[in-house]
């Protein structure tokens, strides 16, 4: 049995391939829309793509579920549980409770696992080559290594009220349920990694036991205990921050993502056509450089992405495809590095990055307003009416931030505008500044006169000695 986990550092999201090897089959579970990479993993090991399976509907990137059968031949599976609320748009095998996928000799058991989501499943995997018991589990967002799955998702970025409260009663009987009763030798494979926003302390481990989360995890000591109520006030408690654009993920995702097919290669767009598109709204410039190097000067209207390995994160905060019809010219040397950044895109629905500038010589640069920390004090006095403005997460800014400021995080700035003072200059900070600078260049993209603390609160923190 072949079973590898193909993780995403950008969003903290790993997929899975489970293969015979003897059979050639193998079934892909939650796969993100760039799907080379399953693709080239089945080639390698002489495998053909016949099933691909998802846990739940997603809400922190777009699935490639569709995508990838649709390239293979491959059946997909989806979940038959929850109710009619959470039945999928699209065409797909439903799987519910103890319903299977056979690879050869693999059996992949669906347990139905609510709380995460309503619907949500888990994947029991027995090698019948070496044993008829179970060995390992694919845990989507129930259990993390350390946490487990977020319950109040539903409330934070989907519009529902109150569903927390059912969702971690939940939780805790999917534990009692289709978890602790396990053997402690299985090995649990955890759809997120630390960074997720799918819970609030994942561990950076990619795998763990369940013997090892029953006896060690913060949520064991409820379980032995029967104490629901306990249970349900922890895991509520020092939830972060959703990103705006996860409502999005979940409409699309239930709907059933568009297919894309095979993507055109970037084209290369020359100033002139820049400036004209930037000019007319039908292009939009992402400026990939560092944070000072943007702060030296860039093209007005920008937005500013500097890390290739967050940018799917970052243009989920940056751009909303729903109300934006640009098309996404991205600052890179060949059409090569482009598609990278293209790749990282469609993970988040931005299906839009069509060209690439290779150099901002030619056009007219102009430097953002950025503020020092040694200023700021008198930047304030002289202009009282300024809006100071914390976008990083509300853990951090209950931590300790600069007196007065207001909290909104980068990923939801751009979607929730209407909480900003309408006609009014803001002063944005983060921790170091990477965070600052995407939601900065997208509030300027949108109208907003904004001054960045240079250094952000970490400098400001310095400051003060």
């Amino acid at each position: 049995m072949l079973l590898e986990r193909i993780y995403d550092e950008d969003l903290a999201q790993a997929s899975y391939m489970i293969g015979c090897q003897a059979k050639g089959e193998a079934l892909v579970v939650d796969p993100r829309r760039d799907i080379q990479v399953y693709l080239d993993l089945a080639a390698r090991h002489g495998l053909t793509i016949t099933a691909v399976a998802e846990t739940h509907i997603h809400a922190d990137f777009l699935s490639g579920t569709r995508e990838l059968a649709a390239a293979t031949g491959a059946t997909a599976y989806v979940s038959g549980e929850g109710g009619e609320d959470w039945t999928y748009g699209f065409g797909a095998e439903l799987l519910h409770d103890g319903g299977t996928i056979t690879l050869g000799n693999i059996t992949v058991t669906a347990k139905h696992t609510p709380g995460h989501t309503p619907e949500h499943l888990a994947y029991l995997v027995t090698d019948g080559a070496v044993t008829d018991q179970p060995g390992y589990y694919l845990t989507g967002d129930f259990v993390f290594s350390g946490d487990l799955g977020r319950p109040d998702l539903l409330d934070e970025a989907a519009g529902y009220q109150d569903t927390r409260f059912a969702g971690a009663k939940q939780l805790f009987a999917s534990l009692k349920h289709a978890f602790i009763d396990l053997g402690d030798h299985i090995q649990v494979f955890p759809g997120h990694g630390a960074g997720s926003a799918c819970g609030k302390a994942l561990g950076a481990l990619p795998s763990t036991t369940v013997g090892y989360e029953r006896k060690f995890a913060w949520w064991a000591t409820y379980l032995e205990n029967d104490d629901e109520q306990g249970f349900v006030e922890e895991l509520l408690d020092g939830q972060p921050d959703a990103h705006a654009y996860f409502a999005r993920m979940k409409r699309q995702n239930k709907q059933g993502p568009a297919i894309m097919g095979e993507r055109p290669v970037p084209r290369e767009v020359s100033a002139t056509q820049l400036s004209t598109g930037m000019a007319d709204g039908s292009l939009a410039l992402v400026d990939t450089r560092p944070v000072e190097e943007v702060h030296a000067g860039t093209v007005p209207g920008a937005l500013s992405l500097p890390n290739l390995g967050k940018a799917a994160t970052h243009i989920g905060w940056a751009f909303d495809p729903e109300s934006d019809d640009a098309e996404l010219v991205v600052l890179a040397p060949d059409a090569e590095t482009a598609s990278e950044w293209s790749d990282h895109f469609v993970r988040v629905g931005v299906d839009r990055l069509t060209g690439y500038l290779p150099s901002l010589e030619e056009l007219e640069l102009s430097a953002p307003a950025v503020v020092a920390p040694a200023d700021l004090a008198a930047l304030r006095e002289s202009e009282p009416e300024d809006y100071l403005l914390d976008v990083r997460n509300r853990s951090e800014h209950a931590a300790g931030t600069i007196p007065g400021a207001e909290q909104l995080s980068a990923g939801k700035v751009l979607f929730h505008q209407d909480q900003l003072p309408e006609g009014t200059k803001l002063i944005t900070f983060c921790q170091s500044g990477q965070r600052n600078t995407v939601a900065s260049s997208a509030l300027r993209r949108a109208g907003w006169d904004v001054v960045e603390l240079q250094g952000s609160y970490g400098a400001w923190e310095k400051e003060q000695g």
